[in-house]
C-alpha cells in the first residue's frame, strides 16, 4: 500500500488523536461528516477537477452533514514547505479552482467576494466555504498535519452554530485546548465575521499589512 492509499487513514489518525484540539473536526469524523479526498501534490493541478466537481456537489442533506461537515482533500505527495511556501502554494490551488468554477457558478450572494472584507468566504459551487490549510510545517500544533491538506468548512454551518447558540461552546473548548496544547492562544484567530478570514487560510501568522494573493473574477473569459 503506497502513501496515497494509506492518506485518508494517516489523517483520520491524527485528528483522533487526543492532543488534536479541534472538536469540531473530531465530531465530524465520528459522525461522518468528513468527505476526504486525495489530490496529490498541492503545488500541481492534476487533481483540480476533481477537487473542483467534489466541492460544486451539495452535501446530502442528513442529519450528520446538518450539524459538521466539511470536504478535506489531502496532497500526501507535497514535500516538506515553509510556512511561507505553504501560503503560496494554497492560494494557487484556490485561484485555479475559482478560475474555473465562476465559468458556471455566480460567487455565493451570502459572502463578500473581497479577501478584504471582513464578510469575504471563497465561494465554489455558489457555496461559500471557510478554507483551513494545514501541513507539516506549521507553526502552530493544531495546524500541523502529517501531510498538506485543505479543509472547506461550508459557512452555512457557523451562521446555523451562531443561530442556535452553539458557535460559542464550540470555539471556546477548541481554544481552551489549543492553549493547554500550546501555551497560548493562535494570535491569528477571529470570530467568525468579525476580520478577513483569508488571513486564517494558511494558518501561517502574517503583518497587518499583509495583501491576500486572490484575484475574484466573474464569468468573463481568461
Amino acid at each position: 500500500m503506497d502513501v496515497l492509499d494509506q492518506s485518508v487513514d494517516i489523517f483520520r489518525d491524527f485528528i483522533s488523536d487526543p492532543s488534536f484540539p479541534c472538536v469540531g473536526a473530531k465530531s465530524a469524523l465520528a459522525r461522518n461528516g468528513l468527505r476526504m479526498i486525495v489530490g496529490g501534490d498541492l503545488r500541481c493541478s492534476s487533481a483540480d477537477r476533481e477537487v473542483l466537481a467534489a466541492l460544486q456537489q451539495k452535501p446530502e442533506a442528513s442529519a450528520a452533514v446538518a450539524e459538521l461537515f466539511a470536504i478535506v482533500v489531502l496532497f500526501p505527495l507535497t514535500p516538506p514547505l515553509s510556512e511561507i511556501a505553504f501560503e503560496t502554494y494554497l492560494w494557487q490551488r484556490l485561484q485555479a479552482l475559482h478560475d474555473a468554477d465562476r465559468l458556471d457558478f455566480a460567487w455565493d450572494s451570502s459572502v463578500s467576494s473581497d479577501p478584504g472584507s471582513e464578510n469575504f468566504g471563497l465561494s465554489l459551487g455558489g457555496t461559500a466555504f471557510f478554507v483551513v490549510g494545514l501541513h507539516p510545517g506549521a507553526s502552530r500544533l493544531a495546524r500541523r498535519a502529517p501531510m498538506a491538506t485543505l479543509a472547506f468548512n461550508p459557512h452555512a454551518q457557523f451562521r446555523r452554530l451562531k443561530q442556535d447558540g452553539s458557535y460559542g461552546r464550540l470555539r471556546n473548548t477548541v481554544r481552551n485546548r489549543e492553549i493547554a496544547n500550546e501555551g497560548d492562544l493562535n494570535p491569528m484567530l477571529a470570530d467568525f465575521g468579525e476580520a478577513s478570514e483569508a488571513r486564517q487560510y494558511s494558518g501561517r501568522r502574517v503583518a497587518s499589512a499583509w495583501q491576500c494573493p486572490f484575484t475574484t473574477r466573474r464569468g468573463d473569459p481568461l
